[in-house]
């Protein structure tokens, strides 16, 4: 009996449960990718078998994340190589820019009614006469991403930016590489696809690299956000009215910390997962609060999205509305972030928090000259007050619309502003501080170690390329002791996974 019972959970391994995911963060994952390592450096050599056996695996990990999903990755796989070649191909330009729309109908459609069709049933409920019963549809983790990805190819090859890949097999490594394939980093073709086919070197600065953002990775996941997510932040976000103002505006910093902490942490373990493979993932993150406008937010806070966004959205419609001038650059801008809210989730609140983006990134614009003439007028224009005043002003900008992007609905959004503002009870501070000091500790220290000069981690990257590999691994093991210690008892997925 006991040895059937541990052959089912051997077996359960391998198969696909809807509560149990594979995430970066688990112990399972960290199982499976380390036995996989062992296996993928004693064949590396081989670059057939090295993209095989990736591809098996990415498949694998999408499986275990999504299920039977894992064909729909495959099917955007062969569409949008198909489509690219045939764009690639041909000598007319009709037939190109035909290929294109297809390309885009089918990407955004499928896209549309796994993420947005109940979301428009609801909108269409509210405003017409009959009920619409809403549609059960599951969402597949990382759609919007490998979409994204797989779009990118196509209008990279009808721009002419990279010759259509003649691969298949390359091209769905690119599309369902593992490492990015739930949250992103949006990798493009023209950098990943020749690491795909050029001979495997992993220098040792990319091990030291690749386990320094591992552990920081699972430091800022796991220690962080998780911690202070289950222990503070999540209780106020769910019922703030049964908290005070100071509670709820401690909240909104924590969750700042939170949401950052999340998705780099993601990022990071994604790019030192690949680097220990010989794969150089884009940069996703940037420490975005040291920004000291929101423009400059955008250019360190997730990096491929906002890249990917700026390529093939802002920059067309700033070319449509060019005659306009300013007027025209602040209407891309506000488009291309209610596109980007969008992006990010079917709700009302999503899209108001990315026009609170657009609509404060057209004000700078137009308040630039007035911005600069006034500076210089003071004598302030390189300022080193001004620059902190600037971060400053930026970051709480920044956190109030985080407000909007955490929040369950409008309404508890505005239950939230409404106690900061009506309900403050500042003497709970120092009470907060008494019954929650490691949540207290925890939010100072992160956001100490993220305005840590970038140096540092260079520095620390550099140290642990120069440790021998038994003391790389035992730094890797005590990380993920402390991983295992801090972790609360329910799974936290990543937030970015809902999109």
């Amino acid at each position: 009996m006991l040895h059937n019972i541990d052959l089912n959970k051997f077996l359960s391994l391998f198969t696909y449960v809807p509560d149990d995911p594979l995430l970066f963060s688990t112990a399972e994952f960290l199982f499976f990718f380390f036995a996989f390592l062992i296996f993928y450096s004693a064949f590396s050599k081989s670059r057939n078998f090295r993209v095989y056996i990736l591809i098996i695996f990415s498949l694998f990990f999408y499986y275990k994340a999504a299920g039977l999903y894992f064909l729909l990755l495959i099917f955007s796989s062969l569409f949008n190589f198909s489509a690219g070649k045939f764009i690639g191909q041909s000598e007319s330009p009709l037939k190109k820019k035909t290929a294109l729309i297809a390309s885009i109908v089918v990407n955004i459609g499928v896209l549309f009614y796994f993420k947005y069709t109940n979301f428009f049933i609801e909108i269409i409920n509210h405003i017409g006469s009959s009920a619409i019963t809403p549609l059960d549809i599951f969402l597949p983790v990382g759609i919007s991403f490998f979409t994204f990805k797989a779009l990118s190819y196509v209008l990279d090859v009808f721009l002419e930016k990279m010759e259509p890949e003649g691969s298949f097999r390359d091209f769905l490594l690119y599309v369902s590489f593992f490492p990015s394939i739930l949250a992103g980093p949006i990798d493009r073709a023209p950098e990943f696809l020749p690491q795909v086919k050029g001979d495997v070197k992993i220098p040792e600065n990319y091990i030291g690299r690749g386990i320094f953002l591992i552990i920081a990775g699972l430091f800022k996941k796991a220690v962080i956000a998780d911690y202070i997510g289950v222990n503070f932040v999540d209780r106020i976000f769910e019922m703030p009215t049964r908290y005070t103002g100071v509670e709820n505006l401690l909240a909104v910093y924590g969750y700042a910390l939170k949401v950052y902490c999340d998705f780099s942490g993601y990022s990071d373990i994604a790019i030192g997962v690949a680097l220990l493979m010989g794969f150089k993932l884009m940069d996703n993150f940037n420490s975005p609060y040291q920004a000291a406008s929101i423009a400059e937010f955008w250019r360190r806070w997730h990096i491929s999205l906002s890249s990917w966004l700026q390529d093939y959205l802002f920059r067309p419609l700033q070319m449509k509305f060019r005659n306009l001038r300013t007027l025209g650059n602040a209407s891309a801008l506000v488009i291309t972030f209610l596109i980007c809210g969008l992006w990010h989730g079917a709700s009302y609140t999503f899209i108001l928090w990315g026009a609170v983006h657009g609509l404060m990134m057209a004000f700078a614009l137009f308040t630039k000259k007035p911005k600069q003439m006034l500076y210089e007028k003071l004598g302030i224009s390189n300022s080193k007050v001004l620059h902190v005043l600037q971060v400053i002003i930026t970051f709480h900008l920044i956190a109030v619309t985080w407000v909007l992007f955490g929040a369950t609905s409008f309404s508890s959004a505005m239950d939230m502003f409404s106690q900061i503002f009506n309900y403050f009870k500042g003497g709970v501070f120092v009470q907060f501080v008494q019954a929650f000091p490691s949540v207290f500790a925890l939010i100072i220290a992160g956001y100490v170690l993220h305005f840590i000069p970038k140096s540092f981690e260079v520095k620390s990257a550099g140290l642990l390329t120069k440790t021998p590999l038994w003391g790389k691994a035992l730094i890797l093991a005590v990380m993920i002791w402390v991983v295992a210690q801090a972790k609360s008892a329910d799974l936290q997925p990543f937030i970015y996974f809902q999109f």
